[in-house]
This record gives structure tokens, sequence and C-alpha cells, in this order.
């Protein structure tokens, strides 16, 4: 990879879902990638599959990113391999079901850790790179649940999201000039693994098919917008509705409408992992 004149994307949460769709796309568009998540048999299988398919050549770095020293300790793996990151994007995520104190703290913390921390410790790592070279893309998968009011369930997961949304627009405005664009996706209901693995799929098949998105078009309109230098993405026409009625609605109401939503699809104990 350290000969390799193509440009380079590091993709958490690259092993299934939306980041492997980001990972297909950036290799159709002639990237070449740094994959990274838990399940390295997974992230191997994606690789081999893009290289066949793309001539596409891909380092795999299983990371944890519940683990505070993660975001260090890929940094210097990928700097130990000679790999220059000309774009990031932060996927890794999952979600909590139950209230708040339906869970111990240390569950709370490692979510905090993994989707919160890890993007923002990650982008704070390679961005110097990235204005030394006067380029950079860094997009930070969000969801519509960062833009609606908090419901019950999953507590911290729109906060959460609500902050990627925050930042990627503040960066994007602080380094804009440096040749760097900063973009928040904003998809709704995907389908994926994440359903699976959160023991929800069978509540989640319950629900209008309508508001059901396909990771590729997430994947694929998120590095349209990301190129074009758009600060934020809202994924599907039915979530770019929603979230401009909410802008008019009285929050109030919003909340009682989608805690209804959030009750049926959400509410059930214990952790899970996508």
């Amino acid at each position: 990879m350290t000969s390799s004149p193509k440009r380079t994307c590091l993709i958490t949460g690259a092993s299934a879902g939306i980041g492997k769709a980001f990972a297909e796309v950036f290799a159709e568009k002639g990237w070449d990638l740094i994959l990274t998540a838990r399940r390295k048999d997974r992230l191997q299988e994606v690789a081999a599959d893009l290289e066949k398919r793309f001539g596409t050549h891909s380092l795999v770095i299983p990371t944890d990113l519940n683990e505070a020293a993660a975001p260090d300790q890929l940094f210097e793996d990928i700097t130990t391999h000679g790999v220059h990151v000309d774009a990031i994007i932060n996927n890794a995520g999952y979600g909590v079901k139950g209230k708040f104190l339906d869970n111990p703290w240390y569950t709370h913390r490692d979510q905090i850790e993994n989707m919160a921390t890890a993007p923002l410790h990650l982008s704070y790592l390679f961005l110097p790179g990235m204005v030394e070279k006067g380029f950079g893309r860094i997009i930070n998968v969000s969801s519509v649940s960062g833009i609606v009011p908090g419901s019950p369930g999953s507590t911290l997961y729109g906060g959460i999201k609500s902050l990627l949304i925050q930042f990627s627009e503040t960066l994007h405005m602080e380094y804009a000039r440096f040749g760097i664009h900063v973009c928040a996706v904003c998809p709704g209901f995907t389908w994926s693994e994440f359903h699976d693995v959160m023991k929800t799929r069978e509540n989640m098949n319950t629900m209008p098919k309508i508001i059901w998105l396909k990771a590729e078009d997430v994947a694929r309109q998120g590095y349209d917008g990301v190129m074009k230098g758009n600060p934020m993405v809202v994924n599907g026409w039915q979530y770019k509705l929603v979230t401009s009625i909410i802008k008019v609605l009285p929050r109030g109401l919003v909340r009682r409408m989608s805690g209804g939503t959030s009750k049926r699809a959400r509410m059930q104990k214990n952790e899970s992992r996508a």
C-alpha cells in the first residue's frame, strides 16, 4: 500500500451495514482503504471482495473502539505502515436497549467512548496530516435521531448523534479553507445488521416499509455530499420531509409522537453491539 498513488480512506465499523457500504462506494471511486472493526474475519472477507471487484488495496486493522486507547493505537498502526489517511468515515456504533438505569454505567461509558469520543479523537489525530496535504474528507455517520427531540429508550443514542452533527458543522467551517470537507450523514431506519444485533428485528419488521433506507443509498449520498462540501446530509426524501416538518411543530408535540415510535421499536433491556 505504501507505493500506491491512490487516496486512502479509513472506515470504522467496516465489517457490515453502512460501513461496508461506504467501503464499496469508496472502492468503486478508486480509493484504497483501511478497514477497522472488531471482527477480523469479516474485515478480511470485505477486503478480499473489494480487491476482486475493484482492484482496491485494503489494510485490515481489527480495533475495539470501546477501549480508550484504541484511537491512539490505530493511529500508530497506520503510521507504522506508512499510509497517509485522506478521508475518515466515523461509522462504528451500536444501540443500548432500555432506559438509563436499566444498564450499568460502564455500558453507557463504553457507548460514549465508541460513538462520541473515538470519532472526535480520530479526527483530531488525522486532521493535521490533512491540513498539511491541503485535502481531507471526514464523514461522521449520525442519524435523524440526532435532529428530532429525544424519546425513551437507548437513552444516549440521540444525544451522541446530535453531538456529531454539531461537531461536523463546526469542524467543516473551521477547516474548509484548508481543502477539508466534513459532513454529518443522517439516515433514518436503514436495513443492516444493526437491528439483528440489537435483537429488535421482529419489532422492526412490523414498521412500514416506506421508512426503510438501503445502506448503499446512504453511503452513496454521503459520498456525494462530502465531496460537494455539504456539512450535513439527511438521507431519504421521507426523512427530509420529517425533519422539515419538525422545525415548525411544537417540540412537545414532536416528543409525544416520537415517544410512541421509540417505545415500540426499542424498549427492551440489556446491551447489544453492531
